[in-house]
């Protein structure tokens, strides 16, 4: 019997703040689960406020940066996790079936430490229990 992870990808817009703290998040809590993220417009960069939050949780991992879509979608994933609705009303068709959900979170960008501290908490009790259900 083979113990391969289910794939899932969290998508968002910039690819910066939410999308990074759900990857990492998951990656860090959930077993047997393999997290990526991308953006459908990504900023390139990580937010530094968004590594900082991981960082204190012992979440950040240096491959953790800003991609595009484009650069994970003939991946094959279990389940595709929007978590900005401008992401979810642009979530592309991708080539093979994967299962879909939106959990939305408000964007902390721009937002003093706080934010994000609110953010990962909200992502870490919200989309984490979304995702086992969803597997």
């Amino acid at each position: 019997m083979t113990t391969s992870k289910k794939k899932v990808l969290i998508m968002c817009t910039g690819n910066s703040c939410r999308s990074i703290i759900g990857e990492a998040l998951i990656n860090k809590e959930l077993d047997g689960v393999e997290a990526q993220s991308c953006g459908v417009a990504p900023s390139g960069r990580v937010n530094s406020n968004a590594k900082k939050v991981l960082e204190l949780h012992d979440a950040w991992d240096d491959s953790y940066y800003s991609k595009h879509l484009d650069s994970v979608i003939d991946e094959d994933f279990d389940l595709v996790v929007t978590v900005c609705d401008h992401a979810k009303e642009t979530c592309p068709i991708f080539p093979k079936p994967v299962k879909k959900i939106h959990v939305g979170f408000e964007d902390p960008d721009g937002k003093d430490f706080d934010a994000f501290e609110e953010t990962y908490v909200l992502i870490k009790d919200k989309l984490l229990k979304q995702v086992k259900e969803n597997l």
